[in-house]
C-alpha cells in the first residue's frame, strides 16, 4: 500500500483458491522497517528484548500478505493451531492445549485469550470475527499469559493492536479488491479510513469495510423418502386418527443454488484520543460488525465434489458491539495503563437436520420389523 498523509489506496484483482494469476496496483513501497515494537508484557519493548515466546507482525507485514481475518494471520504463527468448519466456527490453540477432554468450546472458555488493543473479545461462542483492517501489529504470545491476561489465557494470548488516532496529521486510505474462487463465485471487499484532528491535543479516526466472501459449494436437486411412518407395527393405520399411513416424499427443489455459501461481512471502527496534558492520555472507541454467512463451508461426496444436499435454509448470523475506554498515564516513576469495555454479542443460527430425521425413520423401521 502507498502510504501519504494526505490519501492512500490500494485496487487489488485476484484469483483465489487454486488460483492462476493476480494483478495489483499500487503506489511506492514503504521502507524496512528493522525494528518491531511490542507490549506483550504491558509495556514498549523491542521485540528481540521481550523474554518471552512471541511473534508479531507490524503494519507491513500484514499488508504484505494482504491479511484480512484470523485465518490468515493464525498460519503464520509457528504454536499456535486452530480448526475452523466456517465462518464464527474456529477453535484456537497454543502448544496443542485444549480447554477440555474433547476439545469442544461451547461449555467452558477457552484456554487462547484474544484481545483487541486492551480488552478480552473472548465469549463462550468463540472469540470475536474481527475484520482485520487499519492495524498497526498482531502479536501471538506462546505459554501460560495469566498473570498479565487473566482467566482464558493458560496456554496463550492473540492480541490484535489498531491504529490510534494520529494528533495535528490528517490522513485517509482505502483497499479495493476483487477475486474469483475456482469453480465458485466472484468476491469483492472495501475498506477505508480516515484521521482527522478535531484540536491541538485531539483526533478521531474512523474505519469501515465491507468483505463479500465468494461460495463454492452448490447445493443440488435431491429428493428422499421418509420410512418411519410405514412402520409394521402401525400396521398401515395412523393410530391417532385411524386414517392410512402413507410414506413422506420431499425434496428441495426450492432451495437448489451454485456457490450458495456466501460470507458478507461489514462494520465500522471509531476512536477518539484526547491528550489531558502532557502525562495522561485517554481513548475511548466503538466497534460494531455483523457477519451473515449462508449455506454450509463442507461438502458431502455421495453429491458429488464440492456439493451437498440440503432441505432447510441454513445460515448464521454473528453481531455484536464493543465499546471500551483506555486511560494511560504516568504516576511518579510508574505508567498507568487503565482499560474497560463493554461487549454485546448475538448469534441467530439455522441448520437442516433433515439427515438425522432421515436415518432415525430409517433405524425405526428397521427396529419395528425385527421386535415390533
Amino acid at each position: 500500500m502507498a502510504k501519504f498523509h494526505a490519501a492512500t489506496g490500494r485496487a487489488t484483482i485476484k484469483a483465489a483458491l487454486l488460483a492462476s494469476s493476480m494483478l495489483t496496483i499500487a503506489g511506492p513501497a514503504l521502507a524496512q522497517v528493522d525494528e518491531i515494537t511490542v507490549t506483550a508484557q504491558k509495556k514498549s519493548e523491542s521485540l528481540q528484548d521481550v523474554p518471552i515466546s512471541i511473534q508479531a507482525f507490524n503494519t507491513q507485514k500484514l499488508e504484505e500478505l494482504e491479511i484480512s481475518a484470523f485465518d490468515d494471520y493464525a498460519k503464520f504463527l509457528p504454536s499456535l493451531s486452530f480448526q475452523s468448519t466456517g465462518p464464527n466456527s474456529t477453535n484456537v490453540y497454543f502448544r496443542g492445549v485444549v480447554s477440555g477432554g474433547d476439545g469442544n468450546h461451547s461449555a467452558s472458555l477457552p484456554s487462547v485469550g484474544v484481545y483487541l488493543d486492551e480488552q478480552p473479545v473472548t465469549t463462550i461462542l468463540g472469540f470475536l470475527p474481527v475484520h482485520v483492517y487499519d492495524i498497526e501489529r498482531v502479536e501471538g504470545i506462546a505459554g501460560p499469559q495469566g498473570t498479565l491476561y487473566g482467566a482464558s489465557a493458560q496456554s496463550g494470548v492473540v492480541r490484535i493492536i489498531t491504529n490510534k488516532p494520529k494528533l495535528g496529521e490528517f490522513e485517509a486510505g482505502y483497499d479495493l479488491e476483487v477475486n474469483a474462487v475456482q469453480h465458485g463465485d466472484v468476491g469483492y471487499q472495501f475498506e477505508g479510513y480516515v484521521n482527522q484532528p478535531v484540536s491541538e491535543n485531539a483526533a478521531i479516526r474512523l474505519v469501515g469495510w465491507y468483505k463479500k466472501d465468494a461460495g463454492y459449494i452448490d447445493n443440488v436437486l435431491t429428493g428422499r423418502i421418509f420410512p418411519g411412518t410405514i412402520a409394521p407395527a402401525f400396521g398401515g393405520v395412523n393410530p391417532l386418527n385411524g386414517g392410512a399411513l402413507n410414506p413422506i416424499f420431499k425434496d428441495n427443489a426450492n432451495l437448489v443454488e451454485d456457490n450458495f455459501n456466501d460470507v458478507e461481512t461489514y462494520g465500522a471502527r471509531a476512536a477518539l484520543k484526547i491528550d489531558l496534558n502532557e502525562n495522561w492520555t485517554i481513548t475511548p472507541t466503538i466497534l460494531a460488525q455483523k457477519q451473515e454467512s449462508n449455506g454450509i463451508h463442507f461438502y458431502d461426496p455421495d453429491s458429488g465434489d464440492l456439493k451437498v444436499s440440503r432441505f432447510e435454509p441454513e445460515f448464521s448470523n454473528d453481531k455484536f458491539i464493543q465499546g471500551a475506554m483506555t486511560i494511560e498515564g504516568k504516576i511518579g516513576d510508574f505508567d498507568l495503563v487503565v482499560a474497560s469495555s463493554y461487549l454485546r454479542r448475538q448469534i441467530d443460527s439455522n441448520y437442516d437436520y433433515t439427515d438425522y430425521a432421515y436415518y432415525y425413520d430409517a433405524l425405526y423401521q428397521y427396529y419395528d420389523s425385527l421386535y415390533g
